[in-house]
């Protein structure tokens, strides 16, 4: 198909051609890139492979332009940006890349030293690098990290960190302190997300002993799961919603409705992928996958991956600003327009904007199956075939609806 088109006619479907995107992408960066060495700017950011476990490839994301790169590697800043200008901040990023044994955070060897400094940087911080090689142009593509474009391995680099995060910086010193602690006091002083998931990955948070790398992939996730468990331990004791409630967005071709309904915190995420969009090939078939928890929580990881424990963070969050706990459905349908693996940044900032939408409101589970239809172009039979929590909602019966009948 790709030879037949050559990005004239567009006949996969997609709006942009996914192929010349990242074409142009390193187009724009490679030119700056010249032989083995690079100055400039990071962000800051870092990057923890997972390949080789538990010996992987670690090193520092460092851009070829000077001054501020901060929003390179700041998703919490990229609701409303295209396709095209999020992957552009990402392809000017060269990775530098070296090998190391996950246990060495407790013992750092220089580099990583460097490394869990530059995590803690409360700035983009001016860079000098030398590759053994010249980077090469390919993008890394992955579910759950944003892409980022060439690497190489580093043989020097030389930082110049002149400020580092406070909050950060006290954390990484408190060695009695466990990663569980420190992650849930960095966000409650309001540190980003995206910068406690640096630090974790770097091993620079945990007690003495018990510090470790955690491959970026995996430290996103983890930390969206320990944040949201910590949030939801408040959101139980919290009085329960009396109303349903709905929010909807659009954005990079992808339609949301996150519906709260009355009652007690129970969870579900659904996302459906039309034909040929990333992680559905098919040229006909609608695929929905989706994964729910009751009151406690579940116990096995989801099947949908990071995305749950993303979008679970944003409404845990959007409840505690409410004052109230209940029964929260994430609904996402994901159109062609979805080209590249943006990573799970996508899910926990669009939900996160979703919901500081105004709310419309659902006075009974009809108005629900209406917004389904209004919102979304799978019928509202598909949706409610998927969803454990609805069906729930309109078969369950409440004691206090009983209580209310005898009065």
């Amino acid at each position: 198909m790709c030879l037949r088109c050559r990005s004239a006619q567009l006949l996969c479907g997609k709006p942009v051609c996914p192929l010349l995107l990242r074409y142009r992408a390193f187009e724009r960066t490679l030119p700056m890139v010249q032989g083995r060495e690079l100055s400039g700017s990071s962000p800051p950011a870092v990057f923890v492979g997972r390949f080789g476990y538990p010996k992987v490839s670690f090193g520092p994301l460092l851009s070829p332009e000077h001054g501020s790169t901060e929003m390179l590697d700041t998703p919490e800043q990229w609701v409303g940006r295209s396709v095209q200008e999020v992957v552009g901040f990402r392809t000017s990023l060269v990775r530098g890349t070296s090998p190391i044994r996950v246990t060495d955070a407790e013992k750092p060897i220089p580099l990583l030293e460097d490394l869990q400094l530059l995590a803690l940087a409360g700035e983009s911080v001016e860079s000098e690098s030398r590759f053994r090689r010249a980077p090469r142009g390919h993008i890394t593509l992955t579910d759950s990290a944003p892409p980022f474009g060439p690497s190489a391995p580093l043989e020097r680099l030389r930082l110049d960190v002149r400020r580092v995060d406070p909050h950060l910086d006290r954390l990484a010193s408190d060695t009695a302190a466990n990663a569980r602690t420190a992650v849930n006091e960095l966000y409650g002083l309001g540190v980003r997300v995206s910068r406690i998931q640096r630090a974790f990955s770097v091993g620079t948070l945990g007690r003495r002993g018990r510090r470790r790398l955690v491959p970026t992939r995996w430290s996103i996730t983890a930390v969206d799961d320990l944040l949201g468990k910590q949030n939801l331990g408040r959101v139980r004791e919290l009085p329960e919603l009396g109303e349903g409630r709905a929010y909807r967005l659009t954005a990079l071709d992808n339609r949301w409705l996150i519906l709260f309904l009355p009652g007690a915190w129970r969870y579900e995420s659904i996302e459906s992928w039309y034909p040929e969009t990333l992680w559905n090939p098919s040229p006909t078939d609608i695929v929905m996958i989706g994964d729910h928890e009751g009151h406690d929580g579940r116990t096995t990881y989801a099947s949908i991956g990071g995305c749950y424990y993303a979008a679970r963070l944003a409404v845990s969050e959007s409840l505690l600003a409410l004052g109230r706990q209940a029964g929260v459905v994430v609904l996402r349908e994901v159109h062609p327009g979805e080209i590249l693996p943006l990573g799970v940044w996508n899910v926990r900032e669009h939900v996160r904007a979703a919901l500081r939408e105004p709310p419309l409101r659902l006075p009974t589970l009809a108005d629900a199956d209406r917004l389904i239809d209004e919102t979304f172009s799978i019928p509202r039979e598909r949706w409610r075939r998927q969803s454990a929590v609805l069906h729930d909602a309109r078969t369950q019966r409440r004691l206090d609806e009983w209580l209310d009948r005898d009065r």
